[in-house]
């Protein structure tokens, strides 16, 4: 996805909400697009001053919401008190994330069936979906056998 398109999008909804479009978040959203993997706010504290070096952990997190809010990043809640983000992307929104439990790493799979999981099952209820996920915790196998991961997050 190009970063023209979502930083349109931000820079439109702070436009909407009333709020300024500040260096700052120009470089929490640079740094949030650099991105490759999931990133907690923490980590894009430090690619954000890299970029400037004038960022705030406040600014970091009163943003975060907004890019969320303006669907440009999606949350990630794995159960561990940590939140984690991604780029939305446009091209698959129906993904589902397996959590490795030993490796502190998001995949993600594109999973289309959950579109019609969803529909159907809320349908028999008599209800609307309106939102879902599918999450899936799971061992590292290199993990068990060797005590060591390639994916393993450095914290």
């Amino acid at each position: 996805m190009s970063d023209d398109l979502p930083r349109e999008k931000f820079q439109a909804y702070l436009t909407r909400k009333g709020l300024r479009v500040t260096n700052q978040r120009v470089a929490i959203f640079d740094a949030a697009f650099a991105q490759k993997e999931h990133f907690t706010a923490e980590q894009l504290l430090d690619h954000a001053r890299a970029i400037d070096d004038s960022v705030s952990r406040a600014t970091v997190y009163r943003t975060l919401p907004l890019m969320t809010e303006s669907q440009i990043l999606r949350e990630v809640d794995i159960g561990s008190g940590e939140k984690y983000y991604r780029p939305a992307s446009s091209t698959n929104t129906q993904v589902a994330q397996v959590v490795c439990v030993d490796c502190d790493k998001i995949f993600e799979i594109s999973a289309p069936f959950m579109e019609w999981y969803g529909s159907t099952v809320s349908l028999k209820l008599g209800l609307k979906p309106i939102s879902q996920r599918l999450q899936v915790s799971a061992h590292c196998i290199a993990y068990r056998q060797a005590g060591r991961c390639p994916n393993r997050i450095k914290k």
